[in-house]
Order: C-alpha cells, then sequence, then structure tokens
C-alpha cells in the first residue's frame, strides 16, 4: 500500500458516505488533448463523490462556467459523471488521486502519486500546454517532467516555456478560500484558462 493514510480515510468514508465514489478519481477529458489542466486532490464532496474531477464541488462551478465560456466545455455545470457534459480539446486531472484528509496531502503523498501524473503528461504532444491550478499542483508537473523547481517558479498568469515544445500556464488554484477572499477573480481565471488555451490551439 503506497499511501496507507489516503488508504485509511477512504475506508472511513465508504462507511460513512457509502453511496460516494470513494476511490482514485481519473483523468476526465479525451488523452489526446492539447490543453490539460492539472489540479490539486479530489475534493471530498466533489470528485470524491462523483468520481469525476471538479464534480459536485465550489471549484468545479467556476472551472467548468470558464470552460463553457471559453468553447472547452459542451455545459457550464458539472453536477455527476452522467450528466452528459463532454470537454471540448481539453482534459483535466488531479496531482493526487485520493482524497487526502483536510483537502491537505502531504509532500510524500504527492511525490509518490507523481509517477501516475508522469504518465499521464507523456500524452501531450508537441505544443500543448499544461494549466496548473495552484502552486502544488505546478511544483507537481515540473517533478512529472524531471525539471529543475528553481527554473519555474510559480505565480499567477506566469507562462513557462518548458523547452521540449510545451507550455506551463499557472493559475491560483479556483477554491472557495481564493475566490471568496477574491485572492482570485473570475476574470484572473478566465484569463489564466484563455492564455493557456491561445498557446494551445495557436496555429505555428
Amino acid at each position: 500500500m503506497r499511501c496507507p493514510r489516503l488508504a485509511a480515510f477512504l475506508a472511513e468514508l465508504k462507511t460513512s458516505h457509502p453511496d460516494y465514489w470513494n476511490a482514485p478519481v481519473a483523468a476526465f477529458g479525451d488523452p489526446d488533448s492539447r490543453l490539460l489542466i492539472v489540479g490539486l486532490a479530489p475534493g471530498k464532496h466533489g470528485a470524491n463523490a462523483s468520481g469525476r474531477p471538479f464534480t459536485g464541488d465550489f471549484a468545479g462551478i467556476l472551472l467548468y462556467q470558464t470552460l463553457y465560456d471559453l468553447a472547452l466545455a459542451t455545459l457550464p455545470r458539472s453536477t455527476s459523471a452522467d450528466d452528459g457534459l463532454k470537454l471540448l480539446g481539453c482534459r483535466i486531472t488531479n496531482a493526487v488521486k485520493c482524497l487526502p484528509p483536510q483537502n491537505k496531502p502531504t509532500t510524500l503523498e504527492v511525490q509518490t502519486c507523481n509517477r501516475y501524473l508522469a504518465s499521464e503528461l507523456e500524452s501531450l504532444p508537441r505544443g500543448g500546454v499544461f494549466l496548473a491550478l495552484g502552486g502544488i499542483a505546478h511544483r507537481a508537473v515540473i517533478r512529472a517532467l524531471r525539471l529543475k523547481q528553481s527554473r519555474y517558479g510559480f505565480g499567477h498568469g506566469a507562462v513557462h516555456d518548458l523547452e521540449d515544445g510545451r507550455w506551463l500556464v499557472d493559475s491560483y488554484h479556483c477554491s472557495r478560500y481564493n475566490t471568496q477572499t477574491r485572492r482570485l477573480t473570475p476574470a484572473m481565471f478566465r484569463d489564466a484558462v484563455a492564455r493557456a488555451k491561445q498557446l494551445a490551439f495557436s496555429v505555428t
């Protein structure tokens, strides 16, 4: 068992919330997409309940509305894994696949799950873009690509040329805390996602 704390937490939830997914949450969207959005981890009453990233929790409200506004999703709300929503040219995953207690994975848990993220990143083609939602996701992407952390500092709106023909764009995470404190506004988030889309689908 690679992450005993996470496994124990999911086992508890299978008792208290037996109708929830309560398992690792796979990526959502076409594996051949040119834009890969990387979040932190499943939310307790969101992805951990529904089995789809950012579905059923507060963070997903802003994410899916923004994707819809930018023609990257067919519906503005993601309510369940079988609601018919489809992503258009993008894919969503998380740095950590299982729900951590208090939504806070340990450094070791992030590192342990990094092997799965690394395999997902391999499918992104040259010219493709990673959109990291938050500093932990940003560092997980850099680690998975075996790049030097010191060369790629996290900052909202930052655009990093990864020198392999791909790009990394940063955004603050679209969490309830960040949006309610106005650290991240809908306009700020839209700008970051729009920039990532522009880079991913620009004709070179």
